[in-house]
């Protein structure tokens, strides 16, 4: 068991809190909804400014390459929209999902490293091996195992790349007449299964040296991923405290197994807290958000999820039978998000159909504790100080609404930071240095 762990004293970041933005159009019935807005820049600065004035740590994109043709939605692609996000911003991180599956190293890693620069080294690329998408590049996906074996080389990449700049290239040497030193400047030459870049990259070193790395994902194969390349791991937020514990302890150790230090590693468990004045409220926040839900589209999106399950011949009040449900590794989409429904079957914390639906569309499988400020303050700081968590990535209950956002920067973030657990200024430019992430070795 870890051993519990002090508040922040003003030497260190406490705890780490990300933003997932997206989910906009999710509440459009709404009056107050600005989901005509959903591709429109002056929403999502509005949304970053807000997290950047309460503190919050970094903000996440999400991202998919398909849509549902039976319920399609709009959205706009990660690092443009950072990118612009960059300079309507000073100090929160901007970290953007790109998948490893249909992009190329070398392009992925001019996209983060320009992010980083235009950014001032606020930049962060969480790394996704993608479930499904691949009829729009006329590929199919490999099993999910293989698609990490690609995403391992393909990381390996885009990091020696970002190296291929030493400190200090730039040097406007005008008796030599150099603006580079080509000396510092270095080819690759990278040849494995996959992949053959010879380098060197045309984007200077950036900011952080590199930028950050985060990694979504608590499969198998995606903690030995996470353990040795990310700095921040956005895992599945696992409704039992001691299997969250569990899996922080795991993590930590296949770092160090790895060579690594485990406090270089951020570990944020995804949390989708329903924050009322009261429990009755937050209950009855919870309860009208389902109230235009349409159980028979959940569904067939929880059967994508459920690695093509066909769920339609289930009874809505009937006890779903786990016994016909593949085992977690033989799903090939996303494995740990289908591991968590489905141990929350077999533990009896969820037993219908409905329950299971209404609990995927509350918040795509991660832990949501409904309750007032102090309630959902006083399980967070449980989580943390328990050694479940560094933090936490927050998905609120609809951005725009009193119970989401505003809950949280006016709410949840203020009681955090009466008991001593949350910072209450950035104290560094950079989002490494906020993370409290040593700095990257002057020299390669």
């Amino acid at each position: 068991m870890t051993t519990t762990r002090t508040t922040t004293d003003g030497r260190g970041p406490g705890l780490v809190l990300g933003l997932l933005l997206g989910g906009v159009a999710r509440a459009w019935r709404k009056p107050w909804s600005r989901a005509d807005e959903v591709v429109d820049l002056a929403l999502y600065a509005d949304l970053t400014r807000q997290a950047e004035a309460a503190k919050i740590h970094t903000i996440f994109l999400a991202d998919g390459v398909s849509t549902d043709m039976n319920d399609p939605q709009p959205g706009l692609e990660p690092v443009t929209l950072l990118s612009a996000l960059a300079a309507r911003t000073e100090r929160i991180g901007l970290v953007g999902s790109v998948s490893t599956s249909f992009s190329a190293p070398y392009n992925v890693a001019r996209q983060i490293a320009s992010l980083d620069h235009i950014s001032r080294g606020r930049a962060g690329w969480n790394i996704v091996t993608s479930a499904w998408g691949g009829e729009n590049f006329g590929i199919e996906l490999p099993p999910h195992d293989e698609r990490y074996a690609v995403a391992e080389e393909f990381t390996r990449v885009v990091e020696e790349l970002w190296d291929s700049w030493e400190p200090g290239a730039i040097v406007r040497d005008v008796e030599r007449n150099l603006f580079v030193d080509p000396a510092k400047v270095r080819r690759i030459d990278w040849t494995s299964e996959h992949f053959s870049v010879r380098g060197p990259l045309n984007v200077p070193r950036t900011p952080q040296g590199r930028p950050v790395l985060a990694q979504a994902g608590s499969s198998e194969a995606g903690k030995a991923f996470g353990a040795r390349h990310a700095d921040l791991i956005f895992t599945t937020g696992l409704v039992d405290l001691g299997e969250s514990q569990d899996l922080y302890d795991d993590v930590r150790k296949r770092a160090a197994d790895a060579g690594r230090d485990p406090a270089q590693l951020k570990i944020l468990p995804g949390v989708a807290p329903v924050i009322g004045s009261t429990q009755e409220e937050a209950k009855r926040i919870w309860e009208e958000s389902h109230e235009h839900l349409d159980l028979d589209r959940a569904r067939e999106a929880l059967s994508k999820q459920f690695g093509g399950v066909d769920l339609s011949g289930y009874e809505w009040d009937q006890p779903v039978p786990v016994d016909l449900l593949p085992a977690e590794d033989d799903v090939q989409g996303r494995r740990s998000r289908y591991g968590v429904l489905r141990r929350l079957l077999l533990t009896g914390e969820l037993t219908t159909l409905r329950d299971l639906v209404l609990y995927h569309a509350s918040a795509a499988g991660h832990w949501f504790p409904v309750g007032s400020v102090e309630h959902v303050a006083d399980l967070l700081q449980e989580r943390y100080e328990s050694g479940a968590a560094d933090g936490f990535n927050i998905l609120p209950f609809f951005l725009e609404y009193p119970s989401g956002l505003d809950a949280i920067t006016e709410g949840l973030i203020p009681e955090l930071q009466r008991r001593g657990l949350f910072h209450t200024e950035y104290e560094h430019d950079t989002l490494r240095a906020n993370l409290g992430l040593a700095p990257l070795d002057e020299e390669i």
